[in-house]
């Protein structure tokens, strides 16, 4: 048993003391599975807090022969497994967390060496004869071990592209990594001494021009996260669990931390609803990091409008971005796609791998982006809230000539000429143009059904501001007229989505004329029954 080598179970048992635990050994089927196959390389990205770590530390604890874990998994989804018996604790482990390693090896130039030092000597206690004091390459010793005993290896490597994130412009400490990893598990030789490889980070594997530096690995990202969806972050039935346990609103808790769609599964951020269900107050523990700050220098160069982008998804909207450019790092950016695919990597943003478009996945993350917005004084976003909130105010006191006035202001500096005299457009600008809503309202609800149809935007104040301000039924005509708008809204009982609101709720008719290019308003309060 070592510190690299055949680790004990005491990581994992940390995440099973915990007061909430999810089950997720459901991957270790999959992973018993695949041993000793071509599909044996796994590497699986996920962002911050989406228990990379705890994944890592399962794999360790169930695979690892320097422990005895039968009691601690006999009561979990693997133990029904036919494999069960058969692959527990029988493997040498080799587990590093690259992370970890940064402050033993005294600097990043020296974490590779320091690895390979650390883990040879842990080798040579349990194999002295096969890895001779001449042998200086971890590859090369479990080849030796291979030929000699038949004995293969399980190497995890948790936070995998620390070195690729936090050493972005040092070249040659990223160069001696890719290297490493190489030798480890590119090539013929290795597929003799690797029974499994499970590499786990933020990022997906770098890229060498258009090619994975590791292309024989089996990639689970967040792009393209696939049969193994439902063991990154939890599920939705797990959080209905979850808050039925601890006497939580699920509704609420959807609300805020909802919104990552993988492979058809709605997926949470664990850390988050672990922190909702312990704390029970709704805010965003998604705490601003280093990364976010790397990554604004890159949003203010402003690609092909990235900034205005970022307001429209900030607005709701959902962007088509094309994925595959990105070089998996964090210097080589060509375009406004590679950083969006940059924040879908890190979190910032979903990803429905369907219509290929990014959106922002909740609000816990929409006021953390917010936040960073503010902070960086965005004079477009600075300028674009002062309308808003003028445009808000004034639908608050039934101000139809200013709403008028504020949406055709904003539709001429936020529609492109070519789509300015589209329905769609209008109903984009609608949604840019009630920006500053997203203060005291959840994000709005596009086309929900009601009644007898779909109203076109439905503003739900968040529990905070309940009492404060009014729910907001909006709905847009071309060429119309508002009073139509406003009889639609009634007669097809639009407002039934939000009887359960207790406040007051506004019925907002616009319609846009494409000959004169005007805009239109009308407001009434809307008479519970």
């Amino acid at each position: 048993m070592g510190r690299f080598l055949n680790p004990d179970n005491s990581a994992f048992e940390v995440a099973l003391n915990s007061e909430i635990y999810v089950d997720k050994t459901g991957l270790l089927t999959y992973t018993n599975k695949v041993l000793n196959t071509k599909q044996a390389l796994i590497c699986n990205s996920r962002p911050r807090r989406f228990g990379k770590s705890i994944t890592a530390d399962m794999i360790t604890a169930y695979y690892s022969r320097g422990c005895n874990s039968k009691k601690m998994f006999e009561n979990l989804e693997i133990a029904q497994s036919d494999t069960f018996q058969k692959h527990l604790n029988q493997y040498d482990v080799i587990h590093l967390d690259i992370q970890w390693c940064l402050e033993p090896a005294g600097s990043v130039e020296n974490v590779v060496p320091f690895i390979i030092k650390s883990t040879l000597k842990e080798l040579r206690e349990i194999y002295p004869n096969e890895v001779p004091e001449e042998v200086n390459s971890l590859a090369d010793a479990l080849s030796r071990i291979k030929m000699v005993t038949g004995k293969k290896f399980i190497i995890v490597i948790d936070e995998w592209d620390v070195l690729i994130r936090d050493e972005a412009t040092n070249q040659k400490v990223q160069d001696e990594y890719i290297k490493f990893l190489r030798g480890l598990f590119k090539g013929s030789e290795p597929t003799k001494f690797i029974q499994l490889a499970f590499l786990t980070g933020i990022l997906p594997i770098k890229k060498l021009k258009t090619q994975s530096a590791l292309n024989n690995f089996d990639e689970f990202t967040m792009l393209n996260a696939s049969i193994l969806a439902p063991y990154i972050g939890f599920t939705e039935q797990e959080v209905k669990g979850l808050c039925q346990k601890y006497d939580l609103d699920f509704d609420e808790v959807k609300r805020w931390y909802d919104g990552y769609l993988l492979a058809g599964n709605e997926i949470y951020n664990p850390k988050s609803i672990v922190s909702i269900l312990t704390r029970k107050e709704f805010q965003s523990y998604w705490s601003q990091t280093g990364t976010y700050e790397s990554i604004v220098p890159l949003i203010n160069m402003d690609f092909d409008g990235l900034k205005t982008t970022i307001i429209k998804m900030l607005a709701g909207e959902s962007v088509r971005v094309k994925t595959t450019t990105y070089q998996n790092d964090m210097v080589n950016f060509k375009n406004k796609d590679d950083v969006l695919t940059l924040l879908i990597h890190l979190g910032y943003l979903a990803y429905d791998s369907k219509i290929r478009s990014a959106f922002i996945p909740n609000e816990e993350i929409r006021s953390e982006l917010i936040d960073a917005v503010e902070e960086e004084q965005w004079d477009e976003f600075l300028e674009l809230q002062m309308k808003s909130n003028e445009l808000l105010k004034a639908t608050w006191d039934f101000d139809c000539e200013s709403v008028s006035e504020a949406i055709e202001e904003i539709h001429s500096g936020y529609a492109s000429i070519i789509a300015y005299n589209d329905e769609n457009s209008l109903s984009s600008v609608l949604g840019i143009a009630y920006l500053s809503a997203m203060q005291y309202y959840f994000k709005p609800v596009r086309e929900l059904p009601t009644g007898l149809g779909f109203s076109d935007f439905v503003f739900i104040p968040k529990p905070e501001y309940k009492s404060a301000y009014p729910a907001l039924v909006v709905e847009l005509k071309w060429n119309k007229d508002t009073e139509t708008a406003i009889e639609q809204i009634k007669n097809r009982r639009y407002p039934e989505s939000v009887l359960n609101y207790t406040g007051d709720i506004l019925l907002v008719g616009i319609n846009y004329d494409k000959n004169s290019k005007k805009h239109q308003c009308i407001i009434e309060k809307y008479r519970k029954n």
